[in-house]
């Protein structure tokens, strides 16, 4: 038997493979030198799961059960959102040739691309969504062994373990996260020697490029995701390094080109400022990625050009080289630091904590500029959910009719002008975190249902797409408007109202806080005004002002003040803020009643002082041209 078998195959190309397989069967052991290093390293590992090269189609492992098969592919969905794109561009370069296959990081095929059926009937009817092609389950094979192996892997015609796979040749490439994890496999089988592996091995790496970089995206929504290389022509390729990094220049994340390309690890390299990498402020490299194009920067490792991959959803305002509010916001706020020594707000926090680790929603109330967004990234922090994704969605910025897009994501061709492969919402984006819904009472109508339901049975459809899919958030909403009257007056759902108010916290407002002094040295240190006090006259007239804006207000005030002051002066006083900003601060002093029944006067008098300037009237009120929009709306309805 043994004999005729090597006789029919005396012309196979991979003959050797052949012979060392009988050879094993026959002996027991595997012989030396008869196969590639890394064949004959897998095939070892592949026997020492106890598995057969003779297998056949009797040991064929059943298809999973439906169940199972969804949730398999529920946890790997940005990764199969990543990789369609690719995966439709794969199979039209490869025709009828072969078939596209897409693994998950256990060697799990989440998707296949082709012709499947010419394939199927010549031994791979085991092959499809859900099946484990790992090589403790199929030996030897382009998808199990990458993922051991980490690394591009070409498995030819006869050099598989099991006997029955012998006419395939295979090619794969690992898929890796933005932490350098494998999170995936992606594979080229065709039946026959692979003629050309290096040029199917580029097309490969040029796909997973893509997905890796897409994946970026997905995995940092609101940060800077930059592609560099030393020659331009690379930015765009498999070989271009990627950096994730925060809106102050921290890098968050590193592909391995990156690395290769700094000649830094990848744990020295995360965590750092990128001012330490390229020798410029990190303000100004982020203001030329904001610019867009390529652009260059002369480091000690010598010339890199850049260009953005990814920029954050929500727009930057250009005219501030180093953008000021998201920068807190990336920050990790410690919670008792947020409370000061208001023991009524720590006691408030600590409440909100323990809900969001039970499972229950947070509802965050208070006045614009009281920090919401900034107490919501801490509390998600401090959660079981924290290094998963924080995603905040502001309801009120959106346009109305993009927030359902911007929410549920979409499919490719779900709505003119939709882009070429979809896009992940929101919500699939937080899949694992915490959703961030600001300004929630600002939210259409129609849109609260589709939302309530989303939350009650945890399960999102995209627009376009025909299967929903499951997603695991913790939910944190927040508002300055009174949701109690919204829901009397019908402009907000009751049943949703009662559906993210599991635990409450109203945030005071600046003017109700008594730490106004400690809040004031917080912010000047974190501002890098180490030891810089405030005069007698400017503190009275701080701690004397109403405080429309809140802490944003404060903020403001406070950081154009450190940047009049001269180098090494100790002292801030009422000759370090501008005509304008004095103007703004004696004009609206606290007066008797409450903030509402002075707020008209407050922006009548701004708008007046700029002479009708919405854009300088906001900043001089510390809100944004939005919220001041809306409150004259409301005053004037």
């Amino acid at each position: 038997m043994a004999r005729t078998i090597l006789i029919k195959n005396a012309a196979d190309p991979l003959q050797e493979s052949r012979q060392a397989r009988m050879k094993l069967v026959h002996d027991g052991e595997l012989p030396l030198g008869m196969l590639r290093d890394e064949i004959d390293a897998s095939w070892r590992r592949s026997l020492g799961h106890g598995l057969s090269c003779l297998e056949g189609e009797r040991h064929e492992l059943a298809a999973p059960q439906r169940g199972e098969l969804k949730r398999l592919l529920e946890s790997n969905r940005l990764l199969i959102d990543a990789a369609t794109p690719e995966l439709e561009y794969l199979v039209s370069r490869q025709g009828k040739g072969g078939i596209i296959i897409l693994g998950d990081a256990q060697a799990n095929v989440l998707a296949i691309e082709g012709n499947t059926e010419p394939l199927r009937q010549t031994g791979l009817r085991d092959l499809h969504p859900g099946s484990c092609w790992s090589e403790s389950v199929r030996g030897t094979n382009a998808i199990g062994t990458a993922v051991v192996e980490g690394r591009p892997t070409l498995i030819n015609c006869g050099e598989h373990y099991l006997d029955r796979l012998s006419p395939f040749s295979c090619t794969s490439v690992p898929l890796r996260d933005p932490r350098g994890e494998i999170i995936g496999v992606l594979d080229l089988t065709r039946e026959g020697v692979m003629a050309q592996p290096q040029d199917n091995l580029s097309t490969l790496l040029l796909a997973a490029g893509n997905i890796e970089s897409r994946m970026f995206g997905l995995c940092y929504p609101e940060q800077l995701v930059v592609a560099f290389h030393n020659r331009p022509q690379y930015l765009g390729s498999a070989w271009h390094g990627l950096l994730a990094l925060s809106l102050d220049g921290e890098v968050l994340a590193a592909n391995d080109q990156a690395c290769a390309l700094l000649q830094v690890s990848r744990a020295a390299l995360v965590g750092r400022s990128c001012s330490d990498l390229i020798g410029e402020r990190s303000s100004a490299f982020i203001s030329r990625v904001w610019q867009g194009g390529i652009s260059s920067v002369q480091t000690a490792k010598g010339e890199f050009y850049f260009r953005s991959q990814h920029l954050p959803r929500q727009p930057v305002i250009a005219a501030t080289p180093a953008p000021a509010a998201p920068v807190a916001a990336q920050k990790s706020v410690d919670l008792e630091a947020l409370a000061g020594r208001d023991s009524s707000l720590a006691r408030t926090l600590r409440m909100a904590l323990q809900g969001l680790k039970n499972e229950l929603p947070v509802l965050l109330l208070g006045e614009t500029g009281t920090g919401k967004e900034v107490v919501a990234r801490a509390l998600h922090q401090a959660s079981p959910r924290a290094g998963k994704p924080f995603v905040a969605v502001n309801c009120a910025a959106i346009p109305e009719g993009l927030i359902e897009s911007e929410l549920f994501g979409y499919r490719e061709g779900a709505f003119t002008g939709s882009r070429r492969g979809g896009m992940v919402g929101r919500l699939m984006q937080a899949h694992g975190g915490t959703l961030f819904l600001d300004e929630v009472g600002d939210m259409p109508l129609a849109l609260q249902a589709r939302l309530l339901r989303v939350l009650q049975e945890r399960r999102v459809a995209p627009l376009g797409a025909g299967e929903e899919q499951d997603i695991d958030v913790a939910v944190i909403c927040a508002t300055h408007r009174d949701l109690k009257r919204h829901v009397l007056e019908q402009q907000f759902r009751e049943d949703l109202y009662y559906r993210i108010n599991g635990v409450s916290l109203r945030l005071p407002a600046l003017r109700e806080r008594d730490d106004l002094g400690t809040l004031i040295d917080s912010l000047l240190h974190k501002f890098g005004a180490h030891g810089v006090r405030l005069s007698k006259e400017l503190a009275a007239l701080l701690n004397n002002y109403d405080w429309p804006g809140n802490i944003r207000q404060l903020e403001m005030v406070l950081r154009s003040a450190v940047a009049m002051r001269e180098p090494g002066e100790p002292l801030l006083g009422l000759e370090h803020l501008t005509d304008c900003l004095l103007e703004d601060l004696r004009g609206s002093t606290q007066q008797p009643g409450s903030i509402r029944e002075n707020e008209e006067e407050l922006i009548r008098g701004a708008l007046a002082r700029h002479h009708g300037n919405i854009t300088a009237a906001a900043d001089a009120l510390g809100i944004s041209r939005a919220t001041l929009y809306r409150k004259i709306k409301q005053l004037r309805s």
